[in-house]
């Protein structure tokens, strides 16, 4: 059988040529074969009769009748689970078994049954887009990407955006759908871009874009976003609850950028990166060169991009805490330590998508990397001098398990602990002073070369040894800058 495509080139060669084995030729077909279609004027959709005869006996005999029951009564059932729920109830039947193969066959009938007599699709309707109109934003998952830092997993999300005109985009990684997020990620595509749209659009993100009304159905914008907005320039704009498919443009855009970051990955043959910089440069990279292959429709929309603020607008949110009788600060329901002299201060937070800095009268006191979720972050150097003091508190402390700082730290406490119970707590928190005093780094290797020595691991024994000058350090030369002058009189020495 030919294709209609074999079919229109051999009359439009026959008709211009008017020699049959020429236009058969250069249709790729028999000779016979097009004599057969050109005697009868009529394509392949004309003369091949359709199948419908039966080559073996049906084998859905004896269960179709029943499937027809159930596609009536359920349209929405899966084939497949209907045909096994069918062959298990045939297990006591008197008639005929069916066999398993025939599960292909019977997914074709029911698609065919659903055309002809089931319910209507959902239609799409395929939209214009104007040049410069709109910017969407959405986060997708990245895990897949299996991307590490150092070695280390590093879970993570992309803030993803999309010129629908130009299918132009840009994405950065971030840790969380956030407004944090959304500031870095919608700002970092805008001055990629070099200009700003019309319209910024989203979903219903309660956690990023939208706030909800107690006892209320509706949602509106969050202060945050429409002051992001209104900075940029933006008309803030929304799709329909639970309606991914109003964000086509980035919905369908997404698996493709993970596509694409996949297949560098595996041209880079390392999915491990020294730094998250490093990785966010990797994924503006994949980015780059996949808008070069647009440049063609988004040079229509660049005339027409409203220019950028002057700068960009602030994205870090400044919290004011107070420094609980634990040296803990509270900043979104998750808990941080500082050093205790700030106890009963007020401190100024700062938090980015990546960082939570805390301040006094403008001088950095703490810093840590923000991760998702809400596990205390407690600095063990923060809050040793009083918890030397106090060994009994360790035993129940609220957040003991993150005063062990590596592995080996736990360790060793397990080790003092199956030496003598009561004075466990006492030696480990010890071992954690000289840590905080000598260095985390030293102490660490001294622990783990008593414990693979089976030794229990005393502070007053390794303390000593902590005193003891460490590895000479190399040194540093100063870069040697030669005299050009030297040379100049050599070299006319030489000529005379």
């Amino acid at each position: 059988m030919i294709t209609e495509q074999q079919y229109q080139r051999l009359m439009k060669e026959y008709q211009s040529s008017g020699l049959l084995t020429h236009a058969a030729m250069k249709a790729g077909m028999h000779r016979e074969t097009a004599r057969r279609y050109v005697t009868a004027q009529a394509g392949p959709d004309a003369l091949v009769r359709p199948h419908q005869w039966r080559t073996r006996p049906d084998p859905l005999k004896t269960i179709w009748p029943e499937a027809v029951k159930w596609l009536e009564a359920s349209p929405e059932v899966e084939a497949k689970a209907l045909f096994e729920h069918l062959v298990l109830e045939q297990i006591t039947s008197v008639d005929g078994r069916v066999d398993g193969r025939a599960l292909r066959t019977f997914q074709r009938r029911v698609a065919d049954w659903l055309r002809r007599n089931g319910p209507p699709k959902e239609v799409f309707f395929a939209q214009v887009h104007m040049p410069a109109e709109c910017i969407q934003t959405d986060w997708t998952h990245a895990n897949e990407l299996a991307v590490t830092i150092a070695g280390e997993a590093f879970p993570h999300l992309l803030c993803h955006s999309v010129l629908p005109y130009s299918n132009w985009e840009w994405a950065i990684p971030c840790r969380s759908e956030s407004a944090l997020s959304l500031k870095s990620g919608l700002q970092a595509s805008l001055w990629a871009l070099g200009g700003v749209p019309q319209f910024s659009q989203t979903d219903q993100s309660s956690t990023a874009t939208h706030q909800l009304f107690r006892g209320e159905s509706r949602r509106g914008f969050n202060p945050d976003y429409v002051a992001l907005c209104t900075y940029l320039g933006l008309a803030p704009r929304t799709i329909g609850v639970a309606c991914p498919n109003q964000n086509g443009d980035i919905e369908a855009a997404q698996g493709v950028l993970k596509r694409r970051l996949k297949n560098q990955l595996i041209l880079r043959r390392s999915r491990d990166f020294a730094s998250p910089t490093a990785y966010a440069a990797f994924v503006a990279g994949v980015c780059q060169g996949a808008n070069a292959l647009r440049q063609t429709k988004l040079a229509e929309e660049r005339p027409l991009l409203r220019p950028l603020p002057a700068a960009r607008f602030p994205e870090t949110e400044e919290v004011t805490v107070r420094v609980s009788s634990y040296s803990t600060a509270r900043v979104r329901d998750c808990a941080y330590s500082v050093p205790a002299r700030f106890i009963g201060a007020f401190l100024q937070a700062h938090l980015s998508e990546a960082t939570v800095r805390f301040l006094y009268r403008g001088e950095e006191v703490a810093t840590y990397p923000r991760v998702p979720g809400r596990a205390p972050r407690i600095d063990y150097r923060h809050i040793i001098a009083s918890l030397v003091q106090k060994p009994g508190a360790f035993a129940r402390y609220l957040y003991r398990e993150e005063l062990f700082p590596r592995p080996v730290f736990r360790h060793a406490y397990d080790r003092l602990h199956a030496l003598e119970e009561r004075t466990a707590s006492a030696r480990y928190l010890r071992l954690l002073q000289l840590a905080a005093v000598h260095g985390e780094d030293r102490v660490a290797d001294l622990v783990g070369a008593f414990l693979r020595q089976g030794k229990p691991p005393l502070a007053d024994v390794i303390e000593p040894q902590l005193r003891e000058p460490g590895p000479a350090l190399p040194c540093l030369l100063s870069a040697f800058t030669p005299e050009l002058a030297i040379y100049d009189a050599l070299l006319t020495e030489v000529a005379s």
